[in-house]
């Protein structure tokens, strides 16, 4: 008989929005994954014998080893930018964003285990798949009422605009 047991975390409350985090700690993410990527790459070239002249070719294979493609539209209107990324198979808590007044960075991480036994065998898969991806925005936007929901697989972004400053005409004088 063949049992299926799913050691998949369970979460009681998932928040309605993606956690919003501090620039710092996305960027020092965005670093260990370069390195993931670059220790890979270099697996494939000492794989290959050491030769040389594959290096891109052993770094995009790392990268889509590693690294999820997630496709964003980012969209202006007069008083907000919105940013639309498609992040299937993500939760809510599997999502981090930081926003900044001319920079967004959205980083995700999932792992799924899943474990089969039958007559003496144990078959355990685990699945774990990241992204992290970093924009300058087209325009400043105020981070303090940016908002942000999860819905379907794809990530929405409500950056509010900051209002242009008017200018102000000051008058010379002479001394």
């Amino acid at each position: 008989m063949q049992s299926q047991r799913s050691l998949e975390p369970q979460f009681k409350s998932a928040p309605a929005s993606p956690i919003l985090v501090e620039a710092e700690k996305l960027f020092d993410q965005m670093k260990e994954l370069s390195q993931s990527v670059a220790r890979r790459a270099y697996e494939f070239f000492e794989a290959r014998g050491r030769e040389l002249g594959h290096d891109l070719d052993d770094w995009i294979r790392a990268e889509s080893e590693l690294l999820r493609r997630v496709p964003v539209e980012i969209t202006e209107s007069d008083d907000q930018l919105t940013v639309r990324a498609e992040v299937p198979g993500f939760s809510a808590d599997e999502v981090q964003v930081s926003v900044e007044p001319r920079r967004l960075v959205i980083s995700g991480n999932s792992a799924r285990w899943a474990e089969q036994k039958s007559e003496g065998v144990v078959y355990t898969e685990r699945r774990s798949s990241q992204f992290c991806r970093a924009f300058d925005l087209p325009a400043e936007v105020d981070p303090a009422r940016a908002g942000a929901s999860l819905k379907d697989g794809v990530l929405e972004l409500r950056l509010p605009r900051v209002a242009p400053s008017q200018a102000v005409q000051v008058e010379v004088k002479t001394p």
